[in-house]
């Protein structure tokens, strides 16, 4: 699981990236000062670092030089949004450089395109006698290919990469369809049904009453 290193002084701003970023299935860590996020910086280690600019104690400009020699990869977010303001940021470094306010969704492509260029996308996942290979989309249980639909496939990534956690039924159809739930569950239940089938995946694929499904170690 990629971890997220959020420094940004304005709280709610902060816990709400935060918690959308948490439910796509990043470890996020929230420092609402400079000085804090320096801290996390020297004891921890992230994949990204979401940076504002105008920050309390040490401003994002002399953190960006101190994470810079480590290699994490940084997004300014600012309300500094004149040109000037970005192609400073960026020629010190930052590998790009989201203007406030943002869409969420905007946020996470970027974020998912900085860690493909880095290399730090995992390709590959496991879940009890299951391989995933999310670039060949292929699925082996105990070394026997498993045939499985574009949306059986996706709906197993998103599992996969979120067990343990309790998944709503809408966030998981939005996820998996790309489109706003409506309420209908019939077709992401029948989906879940071929998966349990498919997989074997009874004792692994929970129903979570009124919420949804959740992937876990069976007993």
């Amino acid at each position: 699981m990629q971890r997220i290193l959020i420094v940004e002084d304005d709280e709610p701003i902060a816990n709400l990236i935060k918690i959308n970023l948490s439910a796509e299935g990043y470890q996020c860590v929230c420092a609402y000062d400079g000085k804090a996020g320096a801290d996390y910086i020297e004891k921890e280690s992230f994949d990204i670092v979401l940076l504002d600019i105008m920050l309390p104690e040490i401003d994002g400009y002399e953190l960006l030089e101190y994470i810079k020699p480590m290699g994490t990869p940084v997004i300014f977010l600012t309300a500094k949004g004149t040109l000037d303001e970005r192609i400073k940021g960026l020629k010190m470094g930052a590998d790009d450089y989201i203007v406030k306010p943002f869409q969420i969704g905007e946020l996470i492509a970027r974020i998912e395109a900085l860690l493909r260029r880095y290399g730090k996308v995992n390709n590959k996942l496991s879940f009890a006698d299951v391989e995933i290979d999310i670039v060949s989309r292929t699925v082996n249980k105990a070394g026997k290919l498993i045939d499985l639909t574009v949306k059986e496939f996706d709906l197993l990534v998103e599992l996969v990469q979120n067990k343990n956690v309790a998944l709503h039924r809408g966030r998981l159809y939005e996820k998996v369809w790309g489109e706003v739930f409506m309420g209908d569950t019939r077709t992401l239940d029948s989906h879940i049904q071929r998966l349990r089938r498919k997989l074997d995946w009874d004792k692994y694929i929970k129903t979570v009453f009124r919420i949804g499904y959740r992937l876990e170690e069976g007993e």
